[in-house]
């Protein structure tokens, strides 16, 4: 067998905040078809939520120790110091991983990391399968990228020489740009105008053929996404974006903090607050696990903007330590004070 032949391949997951990655990736893991996969989580913040809940699965396919957390700073910037030293602990598992499904931070590049690829040290031992982003179908059909951030629809303009200087914007422009397959997630919320409108979104970033798959609770068939054999990373010089010509680049553009909260007797109450708190300070996402006074199980919490879902996704294990916290993310010049105060109730 050749070296590019035995080269284990990689799909990257990425897409904005909140858009259903971490869903549709669980439900990957839970229908691998046989295949043993490996996942390299890359959390935006301090606490890795998204690895907490992706562990939680208990699938023989992607074993707890096969899932790789990255928690500090976005993995597009931090390459050689996270990426590398990650793939290097993947590979040299035993049984040999079959597939590796890397999730990005919601305010990754993709692009930097497909380049990565072309690393002799990396380019000889893996390649990308193919990019998928992931896309919040009621957000875009409201001609948004996220659906708490209602000034953004004011700023999409059919005139394609227009400037968009928003950072959120580009960001999700540029992940539609490297895809190779867009899903559609929370398709089940849309009608058919809303649906058109959505995909007209989509279409407007594409600058050659992609398919977009519309897509319920992340549920999307493993052999939709998974086997492509495009080496992506052969062909991402031909994908343009914002920052072509930008050496580097920083997310400043964005501040992320971790809130401590006591344990929470109803959580319905605390969702009113998560609510409350992300439509009165605009905040982007929130996500962490909650202590429940006299529940045995941990409350997972996840906020898009001002919409929330939380329930309880698995015992408290024994000695661990139940604490209440929740990753917050917003644009620059967030007030945590005024979070915390909301938060608090």
């Amino acid at each position: 067998m050749t070296a590019s032949l035995a080269r284990v391949p990689c799909t990257v997951v990425t897409g904005f905040l909140g858009a259903g990655k971490t869903t549709m990736i669980r439900h990957i893991l839970e229908n691998a078809g046989g295949r043993r996969l490996a996942l390299i989580v890359n959390e935006f913040g301090d606490v890795g939520i998204d690895g907490e809940i992706l562990k939680g699965c208990g699938v023989d396919a992607c074993p707890e120790e096969n899932i790789v957390e990255l928690a500090n700073g976005c993995l597009c910037c931090t390459v050689a110091d996270d990426f590398v030293p990650a793939l290097d602990q993947i590979l040299a598992k035993e049984p040999k991983v079959d597939h590796i499904i890397i999730e990005t931070s919601g305010l990754a590049l993709p692009k930097p990391l497909v380049q990565a690829f072309q690393w002799p040290s990396v380019k000889s031992r893996v390649t990308v399968d193919g990019v998928v982003a992931v896309v919040d179908g009621p957000a875009l059909a409201a001609g948004q990228v996220a659906s708490d951030m209602d000034a953004l629809a004011a700023q999409r303009a059919a005139d394609e020489t227009l400037d968009h200087d928003d950072p959120v914007e580009e960001v999700f422009e540029d992940q539609v740009a490297c895809a190779d397959l867009v899903i559609l997630s929370k398709s089940d919320l849309l009608d058919a105008e809303a649906s058109r409108l959505a995909a007209e979104r989509i279409e407007g970033h594409l600058s050659r053929a992609v398919k977009v798959v519309p897509a319920s609770q992340g549920r999307v068939d493993p052999s939709v996404l998974l086997g492509l054999g495009l080496a992506v990373e052969d062909d991402i010089e031909n994908r343009k974006t914002h920052h072509d010509d930008e050496l580097d680049h920083e997310h400043d553009d964005f501040d992320s903090f971790i809130v401590e909260l006591p344990a929470v007797s109803n959580p319905d109450e605390l969702a009113s607050r998560v609510a409350a708190a992300a439509e009165s300070q605009n905040v982007l996402r929130m996500k962490g696990f909650v202590h429940v006074d006299g529940k045995p199980m941990r409350l997972l919490v996840q906020a898009v903007g001002p919409r929330v879902n939380h329930y309880f996704d698995r015992p408290w294990a024994a000695g661990e330590d139940r604490r209440s916290r929740l990753v917050v993310i917003g644009l620059k010049g967030l007030d945590r004070a005024a979070v915390e105060k909301a938060l608090a109730g």
